[in-house]
Parts: structure tokens; sequence; C-alpha cells
């Protein structure tokens, strides 16, 4: 299946799409380009099913991909944890779909197509 490079090394771009992945499952909407976005789509609709399973090879599976990062300082509650305990129970009768993006307009520097990526709710 083929995929955008984003001007990027491979590693380069692993890295961008796993701080992109955990800015939107913290967050849960973040704004970003088109390019960017539509690629980390598969990426994040792969980190829900993982959360939607909530089995041990599961959760593995997403820690070794998402940044350890708190995601709530009054609880304590890190990225993982908001993923398998929040986003995951919340898409259980869901079978894709997770995300939506909503166009902006372009960038005002360089005039690229901005976007809006959110969960569905």
């Amino acid at each position: 299946m083929p995929y955008r490079k984003l001007g990027r090394t491979s590693a380069q771009r692993k890295a961008m799409l796993r701080d992109l992945t955990t800015d939107l499952i913290i967050n849960e909407r973040i704004q970003t380009t088109e390019t960017r976005a539509k690629e980390l789509r598969s990426v994040v609709e792969k980190m829900v099913t993982l959360g939607k399973r909530g089995d041990l090879h599961a959760r593995r599976q997403a820690a070794s991909y998402i940044r350890n990062e708190v995601a709530n300082e009054e609880t304590g509650q890190d990225a993982l944890q908001k993923l398998f305990g929040d986003i995951g129970p919340r898409f259980a009768e869901r079978q894709g779909g997770y995300t939506r993006l909503m166009k902006l307009g372009p960038r005002r520097g360089d005039s690229a197509p901005m976007v809006i990526i959110e969960f569905v709710d």
C-alpha cells in the first residue's frame, strides 16, 4: 500500500507520526496540514483498535508506539492509560472511522491546506 513520504527520512517520518498520534490522543483534537492528517488517520485508527481490544498484547503494542507523556495533570494519567481507559471503550460499538477531518483553509505563510483532525463523538 502506498504512503506519503512527507519530505522526510523514514526515521523523521516515524517520529513525527508518533508525536502527532500522542498529541491527538491527549488533546483529542489537533490542527495540522492536510497531508499529515491523512497519513495520521491510518495510524490513529490502528491505535484506537488496539485500545478497543484492551488485552495485554494490545497494550504492549500501543506502548511501543505511543510516547510516555502525561495526559492529565490532576490524575497523573498518561497517554496510554487514556487510550485504553477512555478512548477505546468510547468506540466499543463503532466498527471504524474514529476520526474526522475539518478543512480550515490555507496557512498564512506558505498556503499549505490546514485541517483539524479530531475524534468523532
